[in-house]
């Protein structure tokens, strides 16, 4: 993540919502979904990485796709967040889709 990045992050209930969340964030805004956090009671957090433009348009339009199905819980937006946030979420925020390593997803698509 670059100084201009910002964050944004959608709070869904349950997967499916989250999973919808993520699909409409990148093919809403030029964003990169940094990873899906589990909490606790079915709570799941999406949090992509772009420019501030970015990242509240794939907030607005996750918030409104996920309000369909009435999961979205909260949602919110840093510009420019400090490297202690940054920190925070790659080194506590524990992540529920685990990145596939490049070989791996070669092998699965030669099956």
């Amino acid at each position: 993540m670059n100084q201009n990045d910002s964050m944004g992050f959608v709070e869904t209930i349950g997967l499916v919502a989250a999973i919808q969340a993520a699909d409409v964030m990148v093919k809403s805004a030029n964003v990169k979904i940094e990873t899906v956090a589990n909490a606790d009671a079915g709570l799941i957090t999406v949090i992509c990485t772009g420019d501030l433009a970015s990242c509240n348009a794939a907030v607005d339009a996750a918030k409104s796709a996920v309000s369909v199905l009435s999961t979205c819980v909260n949602s919110n937006k840093i510009p420019r967040p400090s490297s202690d946030v940054q920190s925070l979420i790659s080194d506590h925020i524990g992540n529920i889709l685990k990145p596939v390593a490049p070989e791996k997803a070669a092998s699965k698509k030669k099956r």
